[in-house]
């Protein structure tokens, strides 16, 4: 039997002080994203191709339209904001930097607020990773910062034939150093920007482009509490190389980075609402 003020699990409930931080959490973002010259858009809850943007389409909760066509509910905000500005807007607008502020779903009953920021057309990570320090910084939350690239992972699966995607997934950090290379064991235990030279001296060329890539990263943005991962790889479809997580013990408060959608290079991030919501509140009661 449910009772009447039962909620499904996983879905969310806010009210009182929760609610009042979640909209302060909001209005923070969003000041800061229109004073930088972004605009607000709010996509619909459902869509036709969220397959694009999940890698496990079971994730999917699917509904049929009037016509019987499959759709879904939101389950990533990502590629349906590029898609609908690229295909929709089209020559109607020539704006680039958007954000949104909005839920995903996915299967069963998960709810998710993100406030969501895309640069389209935009190749320079630092553009939207410096935004989203700066977000924190208001908000008065310290979190990490880590920095990634997914293409590191990709390159040494190629290298040795050990090595599968799963490897890096589970961060099977023996069987790196089983494999004996001086370069790779350094780079396994890479974590902190003044470190990036002593690997980049004696690793292979192609390793050492990618390791540039996250220097030049750590230089552009101005933020001291950041760490190296080179060897996390993240569970998306579409991002292809540099990317952060904004993170405190074992959460998760933002994560982003470089994307392609059909031809086009983008840099965007998400903030996810409530994991910064409850950090807030357990610091202010």
């Amino acid at each position: 039997m449910i009772l009447e003020h039962e909620i499904p699990n996983g879905s969310k409930l806010y009210f009182g002080v929760s609610a009042k931080v979640k909209r302060r959490i909001e209005n923070i973002a969003s000041e800061i994203l229109d004073a930088d010259g972004f605009l607000e858009i709010v996509t619909p809850i459902f869509s036709y191709h969220q397959e694009l943007s999940i890698a496990d389409k079971r994730q999917l909760i699917k509904v049929n339209d009037a016509k019987n066509n499959s759709l879904s509910l939101r389950a990533d905000s990502t590629i349906d904001v590029v898609r609908i500005i690229e295909k929709r807007l089209g020559k109607n607008t020539t704006q680039k930097k958007w954000f949104y502020v909005q839920p995903v779903v996915t299967y069963p009953t998960t709810e998710q607020y993100q406030v969501g920021v895309e640069f389209m057309g935009e190749k320079k990570l630092s553009s939207v990773a410096s935004l989203a320090n700066a977000i924190f910084k208001k908000l008065e939350v310290t979190p990490l910062m880590q920095i990634s690239n997914i293409k590191i992972p990709e390159l040494l699966v190629g290298m040795f034939d050990t090595l599968t995607i799963e490897d890096f997934k589970h961060i099977n950090i023996d069987k790196f150093i089983s494999l004996g290379e001086e370069w790779l064991t350094k780079l396994v235990y890479l974590q902190y920007v003044e470190q990036i030279e002593d690997v980049m001296n004696i690793a292979p060329k192609s390793i050492v482009v990618e390791l540039q890539k996250m220097k030049d990263l750590c230089s552009e943005m101005e933020c001291d509490n950041t760490v190296l991962a080179p060897m996390y790889y993240a569970k998306m479809l579409y991002y292809d190389e540099l990317f952060f997580r904004i993170i405190q013990d074992n959460e998760v408060f933002a994560r982003g980075g470089r994307y392609k959608n059909e031809d086009l290079t983008s840099v965007g991030f998400a903030i996810y609402t409530d994991a910064v919501c409850e950090e807030i509140i357990s610091k202010e009661i």
